[in-house]
């Protein structure tokens, strides 16, 4: 990390849930929590608890410093709702094979 940018990640302790209209795209107790300087906490779900099925790859690819970079699925009437880094930077390894959503319920 560069300084005054930090990155941590922790096993989440709280149940997460992700609805999109009525579907339930993703329920997990097994998030990760990443905290990054100057962004929203983010929860990377673990794959097997994402409904991939319902999700379609885009085109869309960002790239972080810090992180690397960033794959995105969409649903039909919400693009670009998930991100994953299927290759990440080795500081941030452990959110290989975890989505990210946008907006998600924690309990």
């Amino acid at each position: 990390m560069t300084q005054g940018h930090t990155i941590t990640i922790e096993r989440g302790d709280r149940h997460i849930r992700v609805v999109h209209g009525q579907q339930v795209l993703a329920e997990t107790d097994r998030a990760l929590v990443l905290r990054e300087t100057g962004c929203p906490v983010r929860y990377y779900i673990p794959r097997a608890d994402v409904r991939t099925d319902l999700l379609t790859p885009s085109d869309t690819h960002t790239y972080c410093p810090f992180k690397g970079t960033a794959s995105y699925w969409s649903l039909p009437e919400a693009p670009d709702l998930v991100w994953s880094y299927p290759d990440p930077k080795p500081d941030v390894a452990a959110i290989r094979n975890h989505l990210c959503f946008y907006e998600v319920e924690v309990s």
